[in-house]
């Protein structure tokens, strides 16, 4: 009975999406794989993630998410009663931007096609953050037609900028980069981040969303790859990669610091960190507390090995088969989640102790701020 009313209280003091629909009218999205809603598929990339079992889950069809269906993004619109965001490649009118635009793209990187070209490794495409934010800029007449408005328009915006970095670790772990030389690159990356909020912020954003980067040693692809004969080199709790673990929460640490300065350079912004990491490692400790019965490291869709990831052989080509059910398990191809785990990290996130600051709180005070400034 105790239990019965304990989470009752917790229910009637979790905030709905009716409550919160008048806070924000519209969301901008940047970011990764993890966020793209179909940009990377119109661009013509990844087209594995364009065939089924891509989307079983929720669509029941491709949608150019790298998921078996919906992800953080879409449940964090789906939570402030928005819709979910198109990709920008598919917008052109302002009724299509009105409530919000996905500029992600599937294997965006922070840094930009010259820098990865300077260390010996050629991109497929430049699709980086500053790409991204060209496409803002170019979007921006239609996003506010009436410069005078935008003050307005973006007070009640919800900006998400990421997570970025992880595709500018994972092309260099792969192309044989030590991680010594990889550190090196984390100041570069997180100064770009800090860059382009500031530059947003300029343009008129009031509520920044930021997100850190997942546990990287847990991650299917990561410990299929880099498997150690040493024990010690994995967490005893969770059987993930130790090192790579500790260069995410290195990476977010640096992450912290860069928005703490930006607080402070802003202090008319609301500049929140999503601690994306914490959220998930909840159901790498503890997989089947959250119902997550497949396990947290094993891909649900792959072709084989320990981890069900073969880099050659991945989920979309041809006779790679997807497990019965995706909702048991962390992992969906070996890279990316499934909507399982997408889910409880938005719940952390909208619910939970893993935001910097609940995304409500602007809402109490969307009449004050000054008018915007462009580049």
């Amino acid at each position: 009975m105790f239990r019965l009313i304990h989470l009752i209280t917790i229910f009637l003091t979790i905030p709905t999406a009716h409550s919160l629909v008048d806070c924000y009218t519209s969301i901008f999205n940047f970011g990764t794989s993890l966020a793209d809603t179909g940009n990377a598929i119109l661009l013509g990339k990844a087209l594995y993630a364009a065939h089924f079992p891509y989307g079983e889950t929720y669509f029941h069809r491709p949608t150019g998410r790298f998921s078996d269906g919906r992800l953080i993004i879409d449940f964090i619109a789906q939570g402030l009663g928005l819709p979910y965001l198109p990709p920008s490649l598919r917008c052109s009118t302002n009724s299509d931007v009105a409530q919000g635009v996905n500029f992600a793209v599937g294997g965006a990187t922070t840094l930009d096609a010259n820098f990865f070209r300077d260390i010996g490794i050629n991109l497929p495409a430049n699709n980086s953050l500053e790409f991204q934010l060209g496409w803002f800029k170019d979007l921006f007449p239609k996003l506010c037609p009436n410069p005078q408005d935008c003050g307005d328009i973006f007070r009640k915006t919800l900006f998400v900028v990421g997570e970025f970095g992880s595709n500018d670790y994972h092309t260099s772990f792969f192309h044989g980069k030590s991680i010594e030389e990889i550190r090196t690159f984390v100041p570069l990356i997180i100064n770009v981040i800090g860059s382009t909020i500031d530059v947003l912020i300029k343009y008129g954003a009031r509520t920044l969303v930021v997100p850190g980067i997942l546990p990287t040693g847990c991650s299917a692809a990561y410990l299929s790859v880099f498997q150690s004969s040493r024990s010690e080199d994995y967490d005893p709790l969770t059987g993930c990669l130790t090192y790579l673990n500790e260069f995410s929460e290195y990476h977010n640490h640096l992450l912290l610091q860069e928005l703490d300065r930006l607080r402070v350079l802003h202090p008319h912004a609301t500049i929140i960190y999503a601690d994306y990491y914490n959220a998930a490692m909840r159901f790498y400790r503890s997989p089947y507390e959250f119902g997550l019965y497949g396990g947290a490291l094993t891909a649900c869709c792959g072709g084989g090995g320990p981890y069900n990831y073969n880099a050659s052989n991945g989920c979309g080509h041809d006779g790679v088969t997807a497990c019965d059910n995706p909702s048991w398990y962390v992992s969906w191809d070996g890279i990316h989640l499934t909507e399982a785990a997408y889910r409880l990290i938005a719940d952390g996130l909208l619910r939970g102790p893993f935001l910097s600051s609940p995304i409500t709180t602007p809402c109490l005070s969307l009449g004050s701020g000054d008018h915007p400034h462009y580049e």
